[in-house]
């Protein structure tokens, strides 16, 4: 006879959550998330986070009443298949939209930005003051103007300080207009808590990008070394690097994805993990971002 502790049970019953294994996992979220999408969240019974996370997710996604399912993996229990998605921290959520992953986060977000993703994934976004002001900076970088999409962020940080979004937002047109200084000064004024951020962390991934960069020779004589010898990985790996410093990330997601192609683990698999940090500096919902993970999924779970 089960018993129901805590609601599990029940909750189970419902169909909207569940946990899933490394042997379910393609039926439970790849083949699930073909009918409506399913969030995957990556957890671990020590992970103090997780357990602030979860009771959020699990809330938020019966809200949304069969519009999204929730669907859990233990970490510990079943490590191959976090590790394949490129999860390096937990708890972290990777949505799932017709059999591929389409958006995410990372951190133990509060149950109104759950909620938010939730609608935002179902087309269903109610937007509050604070995230018309957000879209209006994000349409000005998109216009190709940092300065103006700057000035937006500096009158939200204004009133609130502390606002994450706004902060990563503000060093992110730091980044793009050279001021790498000031963008790190700005990625500081985040709260400790509250650096795990996919936004700031996407500013912090994309400044070590451009580090790393920086040491690299020109393009031309990479490409040089690739076409004399196509098994030079290591030349592979500084080429896609050197793309990417020039804003070329399907050239450099072309690089990357043939190292993984030709020798998953070369360097550790270091293909891999560098596409990880692509992805997180681009953004989950970045076109490239997507296509990128639908790439290397289409290689790691072939």
């Amino acid at each position: 006879m089960l018993q129901d502790t805590g609601g599990v049970t029940a909750m189970a019953m419902d169909g909207l959550v569940k946990d899933t294994t490394t042997q379910t996992f393609v039926k439970d979220v790849i083949e699930e998330s073909k009918r409506q999408p399913v969030l995957i969240d990556f957890w671990a019974p020590w992970c103090g986070p997780c357990k602030q996370l979860t009771p959020a997710l699990e809330k938020a996604v019966r809200a949304a009443k069969g519009k999204v399912k929730l669907v859990k993996m233990n970490i510990d229990e079943h490590p191959s298949i976090p590790t394949q998605m490129g999860i390096q921290s937990i708890p972290a959520v990777i949505a799932f939209v017709n059999g591929q992953p389409a958006d995410g986060f990372m951190g133990a977000l509060p149950e109104s930005q759950v909620t938010a993703f939730i609608e935002r994934l179902t087309k269903d976004k109610v937007a509050d003051a604070a995230q018309d002001v957000l879209k209006l900076a994000e349409a000005e970088i998109a216009k190709g103007n940092p300065g103006g999409a700057a000035e937006i962020y500096a009158e939200l940080l204004a009133e609130d300080p502390e606002n994450v979004a706004a902060l990563a937002g503000l060093a992110r047109c730091y980044f793009e207009t050279g001021a790498v200084d000031k963008a790190k000064q700005t990625l500081a004024l985040v709260p400790e808590a509250k650096r795990g951020d996919a936004a700031v962390a996407a500013v912090r991934s994309a400044i070590e990008l451009a580090e790393q960069a920086s040491a690299l020779g020109p393009i031309s004589e990479l490409e040089r070394k690739v076409a004399a010898d196509p098994l030079d990985h290591q030349a592979r790996f500084d080429l896609a690097l050197a793309f990417n410093s020039k804003g070329k990330r399907a050239e450099a997601l072309d690089q990357l994805i043939e190292i993984v192609r030709r020798d998953r683990k070369w360097n550790d698999d270091g293909a891999r993990k560098q596409l990880v940090q692509l992805f997180e500096a681009w953004g989950a919902t970045d076109e490239a971002t997507v296509a990128g993970r639908k790439r290397l999924s289409s290689i790691l779970f072939a």
